[in-house]
């Protein structure tokens, strides 16, 4: 599973805004507002882009936006209220692993014997409580180390195997 690039460029364009919260992560104070120039230019996302973002996070009711002089763009609730799976489905719509989580009408050719789909809402769940399980507050502090997964793939293929005998 893959988040969408626009997800993905939310995320970043969320996590700037809410680095420009006063202290506590309160949505007010001087540097709160930003406008969509200033976000794309702080993280490299293209102003079309931006702007086509911002929007969806304002539909979402998870920024403010004021037009005008000290106008811009802030976050609606502090940062620690905001999860990671409102920003993606705010962007993506809601989180659906595969087509028959979704209640809006779809095509499966398999639908009608398929043992599998049940088991498709516990996954599909676990994921989204994973995502929601992040906060923007999260996202704003320094991870303890990076690890990319490629590197974390390699050291569980190469882990001893504990049925093997000494």
């Amino acid at each position: 599973m893959r988040l969408s690039s626009l997800a993905d460029y939310a995320v970043v364009l969320m996590t700037a805004a809410a680095g420009h919260c006063g202290a506590r992560g309160l949505i007010d104070g001087p540097k709160a507002r930003q406008n969509a120039r200033q976000l794309s230019e702080e993280t490299g996302i293209k102003l079309p882009t931006a702007q086509k973002l911002l929007q969806a996070l304002a539909r979402a009711d998870l920024i403010e936006t004021v037009r005008g002089a000290g106008g811009g763009i802030r976050l609606a609730r502090p940062p620690a209220t905001i999860t990671l799976a409102q920003i993606v489905e705010a962007v993506d719509g809601p989180i659906a692993i595969t087509n028959c989580i979704e209640t809006r009408g779809h095509v499966c050719a398999i639908e009608q014997g398929c043992s599998v789909k049940p088991h498709w809402f516990v996954v599909n769940n676990a994921i989204r409580d994973a995502l929601d399980a992040v906060s923007l507050a999260d996202l704003t502090r320094k991870p303890a180390a990076q690890m990319p997964l490629d590197s974390t793939m390699k050291t569980q293929n190469n882990a001893p195997n504990m049925m093997e005998k000494a």
